[in-house]
């Protein structure tokens, strides 16, 4: 005999608890399968529909007790090519806000979800991992890696870009690897950045400077792979006279504080997020490179698309979950594809030696810099408003 639940959440990310937390709260003898992965000592910006919803959910309180406010975004062109953008500010005061969003370390993010996770007396959590998923009459039976059974007519996803869930129900997604990666760590400026993320435009990707505080700042340098993998060949030193030209010495001197690690980039989309009482969350359903922060932005709308779809279901009907499923696709559909259209746009308007695509791109951000019913409506946009 297999346990029996009325969900199943899948994945101990920050989209995964999020969800299982959504789940519970919504009335659901819920199990969270959350294996232990290494610790993310990335940090996620955050805009401000973003904050309101974990505030609101319960899965943090005060922003301010965990993460930096960004007021400010600066947009830097620092390439050679024939048509240059503007060097454009965008204040958050423009568009009648205190600021645009906050930065979160990952880890301090996920000790908030997780203390949220662990006041509810119906959401399980076993730190064990999927390894295999079938369909019954009426359920979602799940073979767990130490063997057991386990089954429950809704499962959510979230388990990442190499998901389990997705691949072994047949959902359909598209996948493009590209040649740049990621790098990221953290440093500490001469002058600090106050609250303003600072994007340095490069051929091959942004170098960017995400305030953390005081005078820290988060770097995420996007470049070709085999460029980061020779500066971080380079050692610390070797990559902070790169930091320092990349940056054009702007904030002064600066020095490593946490090693540097690289991530490769690729885009991931799936053609629906939910069907036969499967739902994707998180990077299950789509994943991007870190431009525009709309990574788990994006991800924190599925749970909360996945929240009203629970709140909207009669669970009296035999096929309340199959109903659940449809409703959050029908409810993802349009944002998935706005928010992903525009992320591969804007980056491969970054990368492109195609002088129409810099000169829409630089046109773009005069436009920008000198229309405020644009601007502002760019804003919104950016911050997942809908």
């Amino acid at each position: 005999m297999s346990a029996r639940y009325d969900a199943i959440v899948v994945g101990g990310g920050l989209a995964g608890v999020a969800a299982a937390v959504a789940v519970a709260k919504a009335g659901l003898n819920t199990l969270h399968l959350a294996p232990k992965g290494p610790p993310d000592r990335r940090t996620s910006a955050l805009m401000g529909p973003s904050v309101d919803y974990l505030r609101s959910a319960g899965l943090i309180d005060r922003p301010a007790d965990i993460g930096h406010p960004l007021t400010q975004i600066r947009i830097i062109d620092a390439t050679d090519r024939l048509i240059r953008a503007p060097e454009t500010l965008f204040d958050s005061s423009d568009a009648g806000l205190p600021a645009f969003g906050w930065n979160f370390p990952n880890i301090k993010l996920l000790e908030a979800f997780e203390t949220a996770r662990s006041r509810l007396a119906n959401l399980e959590t076993r730190e064990v991992a999927l390894s295999g998923i079938e369909r019954t009459t009426d359920s979602w039976q799940l073979t767990l890696a130490d063997g057991e059974l386990v089954e429950a007519p809704l499962v959510v996803g979230s388990d990442g870009k190499k998901s389990l869930v997705r691949v072994a129900t047949d959902f359909r997604a598209r996948e493009h690897g590209f040649t740049q990666a990621a790098l990221v760590c953290d440093l500490e400026l001469a002058r600090p950045l106050g609250g303003a993320s600072v994007e340095f435009h490069y051929e091959q990707g942004p170098f960017t400077l995400v305030p953390a505080g005081g005078s820290r700042a988060n770097l995420v340098w996007i470049d070709d792979r085999e460029v980061l993998k020779a500066a971080q060949a380079a050692g610390p030193e070797g990559l902070r006279t790169t930091f320092l030209a990349k940056s054009q010495r702007l904030f002064g001197d600066i020095q490593l504080l946490t090693p540097a690690h690289m991530f490769l980039l690729s885009t991931l989309t799936v053609q629906r997020a939910g069907m036969n009482g499967i739902v994707l969350a998180g990077e299950a359903a789509h994943a991007f490179p870190p431009i525009g922060a709309q990574g788990l932005n994006l991800g924190l709308r599925d749970v909360a698309d996945l929240a009203a779809a629970l709140a909207a279901a009669d669970r009296s009907q035999p096929s309340w979950a199959i109903a659940v499923s449809e409703d959050y696709s029908r409810r993802r559909a349009d944002d998935l594809e706005r928010t992903g259209g525009m992320v591969d746009t804007l980056f491969r308007s970054l990368l492109s030696d195609y002088l129409p695509a810099q000169a829409l791109r630089a046109g773009g951000l005069w436009a920008l810099r000198l229309l405020p019913p644009l601007r502002k409506q760019a804003f919104g946009l950016g911050m997942g408003e809908r």
